[in-house]
């Protein structure tokens, strides 16, 4: 039977991140993905200018409506915006004992908000404890473990610390666009195995470009894509970092967005599931 990877997130209406882009990374790389709605931004690359979220119950009914009907092996998780919407989708996996990947989405990539001080603690109650994989960036990371990070060992080690808390956590994959040196940064996948923590780690380059709206989203959703097609954590991780940095490549060079100071999003039909 097709497997399906479902997305659980914000819209984002440019089409850059959000279950837009979740979907997007899904059929290029070759998986069959469904999508639930969590909230309705109205954004662009000046910011977010308004949020609502759908009512708890619309959520949940959304979730089980494809849980019941599809061959779900795989959820990413994403913007999750309030509290009673955190407790729903929980609920809502509470039998579900496939694949969670989760994304904690909390700051736009503008710089607003995404999630309430409230969010953050139910998030830890009911979605870490639930998650099998955790793909945060620094802030993010930081935020999770109530650590300050200033280096690459800061940050395996508040890993190694939520994978501690956290039985059904098995990997914490950490994006390091946060610690960038000498143009290079890592991306480190904290992984354990019984009571044995193994930690890998993906040094490169540092593409510039004007266009890398939506990077946390597809990264997590092209982990949770490569998961589904192959079942290992590490190829999934290394073909993760590498379709997104062709992504970025691919994508540098074209103009998307009218505003000379923003991060327009990325052309994801440039990549197919034999290119990665």
């Amino acid at each position: 039977m097709q497997p399906t990877v479902l997305s659980i997130a914000g819209s984002d209406p440019t089409g850059g991140a959000g279950i837009q882009a979740d979907l997007k990374t899904m059929t290029s790389i070759g998986v069959y993905g469904a999508a639930v709605v969590t909230c309705i931004t109205v954004q662009n690359s000046h910011g977010v200018s308004r949020v609502e979220c759908m009512s708890p119950d619309l959520v949940f009914q959304q979730i089980k409506a494809v849980l019941d009907d599809q061959y779900v092996t795989h959820v990413k998780t994403g913007m999750v915006g309030t509290v009673s919407v955190a407790e729903a989708i929980s609920g809502a996996l509470a039998d579900f004992r496939g694949e969670v990947i989760c994304d904690p989405v909390m700051i736009s990539s503008t710089g607003q908000p995404l999630m309430d001080s409230g969010t953050v603690q139910k998030f830890l109650e009911h979605f870490i404890s639930k998650c099998t994989v955790l793909t945060p960036n620094l802030p993010e990371l930081s935020r999770l473990t109530h650590t300050r990070i200033t280096g690459l060992q800061d940050s395996v080690n508040a890993a190694e610390k939520l994978l501690k808390d956290y039985t059904r956590l098995r990997v914490v994959l950490v994006k390091g666009g946060h610690l960038e040196t000498n143009n290079e940064l890592v991306d480190s996948m904290v992984r354990k195995t019984g009571d044995t923590v193994h930690i890998s780690s993906a040094p490169h380059g540092v593409i510039k470009t004007c266009n890398s709206h939506g990077t946390g989203c597809t990264f997590a959703s092209a982990f949770a894509s490569f998961h589904c097609l192959t079942g290992e954590d590490e190829t999934s991780f290394r073909k993760s970092i590498s379709y997104i940095q062709k992504l970025l490549r691919k994508s540098a060079v074209q103009q998307i967005i009218k505003n000379p100071k923003g991060l327009g999003g990325m052309l994801h039909y440039a990549i197919n599931n034999l290119d990665p």
